[in-house]
């Protein structure tokens, strides 16, 4: 089958560690016009592809790399017809093989591949705990297996008669069917030419065994009424003459091992259960009016310009318009705001947002794929398959790491029987070496922090495009921040009026019918007494009402009508005219009495209207796009974190002025008069300077700039080009996100650098002691085991992020 998509998402089975990932993805990168990255906690790959792929070429070079692939997700629709299963009427984004579901198979804990029998008919991207309970079953067995297995091997005065043959039989299925997991992939990676994680393992657990059972067998081990003491420090068990029985070592250590890759899949389904939960917020079903008569169906057969029902309680089915009904809609499980939104018809809403009060009646606009909810989950499920720079250094380490350790074990082997020392002794050692050097929280380290920090992100209402991003944010130190939408509320308001006390009233009533902003800003500024009380007149006009008769506007200058109050006799008509001093002027009416007002407006960067009626100017009406009442505190927060705020706009200097006073910005970090096309090389002339710069914009004339910029920041409140040309999505559209969002980064990426440091760190520590042979098996795969673990718990306190 051949896709056109740019983009196809593999599942992968067999993955354990980081050596597995760098070895699919050589095999991956290795096919023309591919760029494949391979997450291993995912177990899961998504290729880039220039130009039409064969996603059979795809699977084929997984395959050839030892491990299997499905493929799970294509974006854009596949060249082939859909297969008779799919739903025709829904645009669903991905291809499912066998109702497969990309994002599930992304949060089920895939990684846990070695403790679990895959048969070919499994649903890989099952969301049950099937790999958990198979685990948990070898866990079991293991671990009462090896109890009596480590007491009689450790403790003399427990040693009755043929005891060796009892630890013999327990230790056999501990070794072969507990740790069968390890075996198979180790073969499976040898098979190919390469070695994994497991292959040391396997090798480890093996040469113990084969040990024991020759000792036993061969050695004089096995004579009945023996004792063994054995020694905790290897060094110590030079010039012993029976040799050691280890069968005690290699069950333990696949206990261990059982008991890390169990505590690791646990983790990884804890870490992916934010992204579940967003997911999750989804309605599954919809009461679909057809001809006016409900009817409930799922979700997925609704198509844009359906109608649909949502009653107080349910959630919004998908995103659309309001056709009829006013409610308030409770956003916070997708924003993090916890204020209600209120609509009415006209208003756009958001799938799964719950309707609060009345019932709406809702026009689809978007479904399926291209809902808010999935476009979400998408960049989410992206950010957590790429990887951070540093991850990549990893696993070019991780690559060359195992071969690297085998031959250490080799040559521990050879010195220690070179210098003299026992078979057993430098046998011991070389076991150590192999146990105590899995690599496994080296490939652990990175991604499990990005998945919990992408997902409590998303939580959050903080949308993060990748993981290179989070490396971005660790050296900005410059934050342009644009005026209208991010910092003020992108709308005109009202904040003074000057004058008699009824200006504000007529002109409200003549701008009324008026479409220009600033007149809206002022009819929206009035709520009319009148219309309350709702006594209305045989026309059915309420009684006392402001009537507007010969309305006339005239663009880019002012409007006029004639202002009477409705059923209050004749001749009380006063014409009233509302608009820019100038053109009042043209009209015979002299500003001077208020030239005070207006300059000081002008002055202060505000917009100044005049109001006049019987010849004489009445009062003037000051608006101005108000600044968000939590903008100021987010400068506060971003400045706290080391970065120089810098406000960009097209307004006047004044108007910029006024608002970067309020919020607590430099008024020599205020560049306004800015053209769309120059927000870009304003941008790129601080880049010169030497700045790293982010910039926080959200409308169509921002996304070149969010491009260009080091870090951009969009507004989830602007255009969807500006959300799509940015690196982080801050869905609210309250700029202390963007605080939030650089805080957030920097501390995921700070943890990512701590679990890389254990990881590195704990194999360069423990490799020459367990050469030396001061590292009994035993101990260096329960350490082993719990940096895994340890790794996993450092990126879990990514959860507690506020």
């Amino acid at each position: 089958m051949t896709e056109t998509d740019r983009t196809v998402d593999l599942a992968i089975e067999g993955m354990t560690c980081a050596s597995c990932v760098a070895r699919v993805e050589k095999k991956l990168n290795r096919l023309p016009g591919v760029e494949a990255t391979v997450n291993l906690p995912l177990e899961s790959a998504r290729v880039t592809v220039d130009g039409p792929v064969d996603t059979d070429a795809l699977v084929a070079a997984v395959r050839s790399a030892g491990y299997d692939a499905t493929v799970v997700g294509a974006r854009h629709a596949p060249a082939t017809p859909p297969a008779p299963h799919e739903h025709h009427g829904s645009s669903a984004e991905f291809m499912h093989h066998e109702d497969m579901d990309p994002f599930e198979h992304a949060l089920s804990g895939h990684a846990m591949a070695p403790g679990h029998d895959m048969d070919p008919d499994e649903d890989t991207s099952a969301p049950t705990d099937a790999r958990g309970t198979e685990l948990r079953r070898r866990l079991r067995v293991a671990s009462v297996l090896t109890v009596p297995v480590l007491l009689l091997s450790m403790i003399p005065a427990l040693q009755f008669t043929g005891w060796q043959w009892v630890v013999t039989a327990l230790a056999l299925p501990v070794v072969t069917w507990a740790a069968w997991p390890f075996h198979r992939a180790a073969f499976r990676a040898a098979r190919h030419g390469a070695s994994t994680m497991d292959t040391l393992v396997s090798i480890g657990i093996i040469a113990a065994t084969g040990w024991s059972l020759w000792a036993l067998l061969f050695g004089g081990a096995g004579e009945l009424g023996l004792n063994m003491t054995p020694s905790l420090w290897p060094r110590a068990e030079t010039g012993m003459e029976i040799p050691e029985l280890y069968f005690e070592v290699a069950a333990v250590v696949t206990t261990f091992l059982l008991a890390g890759r169990y505590a690791e899949h646990r983790s990884r389904r804890r870490a992916g259960d934010a992204l579940r939960t967003l997911l999750d917020l989804g309605a599954k079903d919809v009461a679909l009016l057809v001809d006016g008569t409900e009817h409930r169906v799922p979700v997925d057969r609704l198509v844009v310009g359906d109608q649909f029902v949502v009653r107080p309680g349910e959630k919004v089915a998908t995103d659309g318009v309001v056709v009829s009904g006013t409610s308030a809609l409770d956003a916070s499980l997708l924003t993090g705001e916890p204020v209600p939104v209120d609509v009415g018809p006209g208003d756009d809403v958001t799938g799964a947002t719950i309707n609060t009060s009345g019932a709406l009646v809702v026009r689809a606009t978007r479904v399926g794929a291209d809902t808010r909810l999935a476009q979400i989950g998408r960049l989410v499920a992206t950010a957590q398959t790429g990887k951070a720079p540093v991850q990549r250094l990893a696993d070019r380490i991780s690559a060359v790491f195992v071969p690297v350790v085998l031959v250490l074990a080799l040559g521990t082997l050879t010195v220690w029987l070179l210098s003299g020392a026992g078979a057993q002794a430098a046998f011991t050692a070389a076991v150590a070496v192999l146990i105590i050097a899995c690599p496994c929280a080296l490939g652990l380290a990175t991604p499990t922090a990005l998945l919990v920090g992408t997902g409590r992100g998303a939580q959050r209402g903080i949308l993060i495009k990748g993981p290179e991003i989070l490396e971005q944010t660790r050296t900005i130190d410059t934050v342009v921040l644009d005026k209208t939408g991010t910092v003020t509320e992108g709308r005109m308001a009202l904040v003074e009026v000057v004058g008699e006390a009824e200006v504000l009233r007529y002109a409200a009533a003549v701008e009324q019918l008026a479409e220009h902003p600033i007149g809206r800003a002022i009819a929206a500024a009035v709520v009319d007494p009148h219309e309350s009380v709702g006594r209305t007149g045989a026309d059915g006009v309420v009684i006392g009402a402001d009537q507007v008769h010969d309305f006339r506007a005239e663009a880019g200058h002012g409007v006029s009508g004639v202002v009477r109050t409705a059923h209050s006799g004749v001749g009380l008509g006063r014409r009233v005219l509302v608009g820019k001093p100038a053109w009042l002027r043209d009209q015979g009416i002299d500003p001077t009495a208020f030239q005070d007002a207006l300059e000081a407006a002008e002055a202060d960067g505000a917009t100044a209207v005049m109001v006049a009626w019987d010849g004489s100017p009445r009062g003037v009406l000051v608006l101005r796009d108000p600044v968000k009442p939590t903008s100021a505190q987010a400068i506060a927060e971003l400045r706290a974190l080391g970065l120089r705020p810098v406000l960009l706009t097209g307004d006047n200097a004044g108007a910029a002025r006024a608002a970067a006073r309020e919020v607590g910005i430099s008024e020599d970090d205020v560049v306004a008069h800015v053209l769309p096309a120059d927000k870009v090389a304003v941008v790129a002339r601080l880049q010169a300077d030497g700045a790293r710069v982010a910039m926080v914009g959200d409308g169509v004339n921002d996304a070149a700039a969010l491009a260009t910029a080091d870090l951009g920041l969009a507004m989830g409140t602007g255009t969807d080009v500006a959300i799509e040309a940015s690196d982080i999505t801050l869905v609210r559209g309250d700029l202390r996100s963007a605080g939030d969002a650089i805080r957030l980064s920097r501390r995921t990426l700070r943890v990512i650098k701590q679990n890389l440091f254990w990881a590195f760190a704990y194999n360069v520590a423990a490799i020459p002691l367990a050469a030396l042979g001061l590292l009994n098996p035993m101990i260096a795969g329960a350490a082993m085991a719990l940096s895994s673990v340890l790794v996993v718990g450092n990126s879990l306190r990514l959860r507690r992020f506020e």
